[in-house]
């Protein structure tokens, strides 16, 4: 068995990569989503690239990951399972009083999300558990057993169980658990003090309620695939991403469906830091432009940064992920023009169905139809042929906001990439500038089937002066399926002065309950490794900071040498730091990691510079930064060979993605086959 698989469920499309671990080979294959079940796309990517690789099948697999936005789809659309919720006594309103902010201070009709369980369904338990472990009221396992029976006829698919300080001691919500498991078998239930063992009580609260809120939707969902695959011949066991960049088996994430929110976009960013570190590049910002959101975010010595939780329509969610900024620009988002006749482009989206005016259903105008109408994308075909494009539907589609603006067709067109790059641009700025970090410091990696296309316009707002295209950036999220290792979180709150004995205790504490799932895993003693960080704050304050523990033996110096990152992060972060105001660890955070075997990166000597051997064509492309309509000439991506370059304006094309270099932008091929841009000035 010599093929790795990978495959990333986008909006629009699906990419499936394959390599052959005998020749070095990547394949990739790009098929339309199918939103209603997406595993048929999947096995119509995976079964459509086999043959192409000619005489192979999933029997031949060793290796299947799979990135996928089902959980996060289902959240945002509201379409979970039926869930019940036990809370303590006295705190059934919790998941709609939340921290009693206003969603926009401003906006007065402005409603905050919908509970996902709803009232009649939340129901209190008579136990209490006080903020230093101590039981004021023992569990009435009578009344969780009556309460079961409840939800039982009210038909729940799902219940979520949540009591005051079961971070400190989880045994009420263990107990309940095991009650609602015999009450109530085949129904998920979470609890949260598996799934989040962390105080902030309302977030705890969100948190388990969305696990289980998706438990059931993404079970089936990664159920029935599995099953698709085995009656295809897959003997391998197959992986999903989680949202902190890592995988693991099917059967593990079904109990956890809360870490997958950004199953997606994680292992792009994974990716595009193992390509960029490998080129020389330990420190850039992603860009990934799918066809319906951008996904952005900052790498530091080759290291993706990291969060403990995000906001996902407006309903708090904690988990380890990667710090990832996503915004509604697209491909397929769409133009449209707002109350005061201003242009908009997003964040709604043309999606897959009915997609872009130019692939033949859609009428509303796109990002992509702009690019077509600029002739800046194919006006004929894109994936080398397999999808047809209509210009005359695209340039109909652009009218219809270049009418009400009083500008012609191109304008309009021109119009709406400079909206989308200002949007892309924003997000750029909230995970870099907003954090103290100056883009201007970093090379922005563009993935994505619309990255490379925006991502020298992105630079030039940015003040960025290196851009670096991957080899197959329109599938990296599915390359970087391939370059990802097993992993998982494990956490403990326990608000302490940052002493030696604590310390130390806890993270032995957390290594033990890490090496036992890495057994349970199957990854062999020389794979494994961990990764230790502590949240800290000053006494007082409301938010931490995750500061790295350093490697070794936990000693005083260690504890020393903890305090000191910690202040060198705060001033990092906010300014200033305090050698006076006390100091405290408040969770403690263990990463464990079970190295996979990876693809490899290929290197080959740099060739000469000369690349006309590569241009395919010539096309007349809008260019406003050239006057108008500028003759470029089209590259072949799959002739481009290393150390050749090119010199825009010019439009390089391959199966996956187009990307634009304009007036003043170099391009040099590196050794390891990624286009290293020098944006002009």
């Amino acid at each position: 068995m010599t093929l790795r698989i990978g495959v990333d469920t986008g909006g629009t499309f699906t990419d499936v990569c394959a390599l052959d671990e005998q020749t070095g080979r990547l394949y990739v294959r790009k098929v339309s989503s199918t939103p209603d079940d997406p595993g048929r796309a999947i096995v119509t990517g995976v079964s459509q690239l086999l043959d192409e690789i000619g005489g192979r099948d999933l029997g031949d697999v060793g290796y299947f990951a799979h990135g996928t936005t089902v959980g996060t789809n289902a959240l945002l659309t509201e379409r979970g399972a039926r869930t019940g919720l036990l809370t303590t006594a006295g705190f059934r309103d919790l998941l709609e009083l939340g921290r009693g902010r206003r969603p926009s201070l401003y906006d007065l009709q402005a409603d905050k999300p919908a509970a996902l369980v709803p009232r009649d369904l939340r129901l209190e338990v008579d136990e209490r558990v006080r903020h230093d472990g101590r039981v004021e009221r023992p569990l009435d396992e009578e009344q969780v057993r009556a309460l079961a029976r409840e939800l039982r006829e009210q038909n729940v698919e799902a219940v979520a169980v949540c009591f005051l300080y079961s971070f400190v001691d989880p045994a009420h919500e263990r107990t309940a658990e095991r009650i609602l498991t015999e009450e109530l078998p085949g129904v998920h239930v979470s609890v949260s003090s598996a799934v989040l063992p962390e105080f902030r009580e309302y977030e705890r609260l969100s948190t388990v309620v969305v696990n289980a809120y998706l438990g059931p939707v993404v079970a089936r969902y990664l159920a029935k695939l599995r099953t698709r695959l085995g009656e295809l011949g897959l003997r391998a066991t197959p992986h999903v991403t989680q949202s902190n960049g890592g995988i693991i088996p099917f059967e593990t994430a079904e109990r956890m469906p809360s870490r997958m929110v950004l199953s997606g976009p994680s292992t792009g960013v994974v990716g595009a830091a193992e390509i960029a570190r490998a080129a020389g590049y330990p420190d850039i910002i992603t860009f990934d432009v799918g066809g319906t959101s951008s996904d952005v975010s900052l790498v530091q010595d080759g290291v993706p940064k990291s969060s403990s939780g995000t906001e996902i329509d407006g309903r708090p969610v904690r988990a380890p992920m990667l710090d990832i900024h996503t915004v509604g620009a697209g491909g397929g988002s769409i133009a449209w023009i707002d109350a005061g006749g201003a242009l908009k482009v997003g964040p709604g989206s043309a999606g897959a169905d009915p997609g872009p005016a130019c692939y033949g259903r859609g009428t509303e105008p796109t990002v992509t139809d702009a690019n077509v109408v600029l002739r800046v994308l194919n006006p004929e075909y894109l994936l080398d042929g397999q999808m047809k494009i209509d210009a005359e539907a695209a340039r109909r589609a652009v009218s219809t906001v270049a009418g009400p603006l009083g500008m012609d067709v191109l304008d309009a067109a021109q119009g709406i990439v400079r909206v989308i790059t200002a949007n892309m641009a924003r997000a750029i700025r909230v995970i870099s500038v907003q954090r103290g970090y100056d883009p201007r410091d970093y090379v922005l990696v563009p993935f994505g089937g619309a990255g490379p296309l925006h991502a020298v316009r992105l630079a030039r707002e940015l003040g960025m002066r290196t851009v670096l295209v991957p080899e197959t950036p329109g599938a990296q999220c599915a390359a970087g399926l391939l370059m990802t290792d097993i992993r998982a979180d494990f956490l403990r709150t326990r608000i302490s002065p940052p002493d030696e004995t604590t310390v130390a205790g806890v993270f032995a504490e957390l290594e033990a309950e890490a090496m036992a799932w890495l057994a349970a895993e199957n990854v062999p003693a020389e794979r494994r490794r961990v990764e230790r960080f502590a949240e800290m704050r000053y006494a007082g304050q409301n938010h931490e900071l995750p500061v790295p523990v350093p490697e070794g033996e936990i000693t005083a110096d260690t504890v020393v040498q903890l305090t000191k990152r910690f202040a060198a992060e705060h001033e990092r972060m906010y300014g200033y730091s305090s050698a006076e105001d006390e100091v405290q660890v408040v969770t403690f955070r263990l990463r464990a990691i079970g190295e996979v075997s990876r693809a490899e990166l290929h290197r080959a000597p740099l060739g000469d510079a000369d690349a006309s051997a590569a241009i395919r064509a010539t096309r007349e492309v809008y260019l406003p930064e050239s006057g108008g309509f500028t003759e470029c000439p089209v590259y072949d991506r799959r002739l481009l060979e290393p150390g050749h370059r090119v010199d825009g304006p010019a439009v390089v094309e391959q199966m996956d993605t187009t990307t634009l270099l304009l007036p003043g932008d170099v391009a040099v091929v590196d050794e390891l086959s990624n286009l290293v841009v020098t944006v002009g000035r």
